[in-house]
């Protein structure tokens, strides 16, 4: 049986709930079901929160696990069939669902380990200039691991497609010295070189800015990172494409939720749905994105 501990915490303008396991703390907003950090116990923290960030209502906070639906990115970079289901003029970028009070459904027992479920009552037809009855829920367990299970269920008459990801942002003690492995070989998209093609040559490490979209990816990623003694495992379903971004030393200085340093201590690895790997859903159908965060001695 898991024992925990639940308190609420006012962070800026962003109602929180702090919940402390026997292995591990969380922080999560209202906004969005955002997670803003995670640590297990004795151990330096899993997911990586801004020193910077601004914890303001209507805005994403550059931290944790910002949730990404139902499209991802600038909307007109996705696929028409994905475009095609919002009617506004202006798209937000990573959609509708992460600057949204979430409805927190339940926190409770499962065992080894602890659920936590929200649902965005919104995506029941309430989202501007989205007209469609989708039913939207994330589902954490916190155990030795991190789970995190966002599910989409078209509730309406008509086939939805979209695009998502749960957005993480991963502490390292210097994305420097850090590299991604599982995605040898793989063919990536380079949105920093006119979005063209190209196959990756070995484990990924960093030498400057990075934002690439890689395409049929395995079901498990790690972060090594060797001054922490420490591998994060990445084990995904639901999910074809991953994207993985650090913004260097330019792009940091013009975010103003981010230390001009920042980017040394951080990565994000985003389990995805996008570029060709959009999910439709039928009428009556479900899609779960799913991924599990790890950590290992190396």
């Amino acid at each position: 049986m898991a024992t925990y501990k639940v308190e609420t915490e006012l962070h800026g303008e962003l109602n929180c709930w702090r919940i402390t396991s026997d292995r591990a703390e969380l922080l999560i907003a209202q906004q969005g079901a955002q997670i803003l950090s995670y640590q297990c116990i004795g151990e330096p923290p899993l997911l990586w929160l801004s020193d910077q960030a601004i914890f303001r209502q209507g805005k994403s906070v550059r931290a944790g696990v910002p949730v990404c639906w139902p499209w991802f990115g600038s909307l007109q970079r996705n696929p028409p069939s994905v475009q095609a289901m919002y009617k506004g003029e202006q798209a937000p970028a990573h959609g509708l669902a992460r600057t949204r009070d979430w409805q927190l459904l339940g926190i409770e027992d499962a065992g080894t380990a602890l659920r936590i479920e929200f649902e965005l009552p919104q995506a029941k037809g309430d989202l501007p200039d989205w007209p469609h009855d989708v039913e939207l829920k994330l589902q954490i367990l916190m155990g030795d691991a991190l789970e995190l299970s966002l599910t989409s269920r078209n509730m309406g008459n008509s086939p939805v497609t979209i695009s998502q990801a749960l957005h993480s942002y991963f502490a390292v003690s210097d994305v420097r010295q850090a590299r991604v492995e599982g995605v040898e070989g793989l063919d990536y998209i380079e949105t920093l070189a006119d979005w063209e093609q190209r196959q990756q040559q070995g484990a990924l490490a960093f030498t400057g800015e990075t934002d690439r979209i890689y395409l049929n990816t395995p079901a498990t990623l790690s972060i090594v990172d060797p001054h922490w003694n420490r591998r994060i495992k990445l084990t995904s379903s639901g999910s074809r494409s991953a994207v993985i971004w650090n913004p260097w030393t330019d792009r940091a200085k013009e975010l103003v939720d981010m230390a001009d340093d920042g980017w040394q201590r951080m990565l994000c690895i985003e389990t995805a749905n996008v570029w060709d790997d959009v999910v439709e859903l039928k009428p009556g159908a479900s899609s779960a994105l799913k991924v599990t965060i790890a950590s290992e001695v190396i």
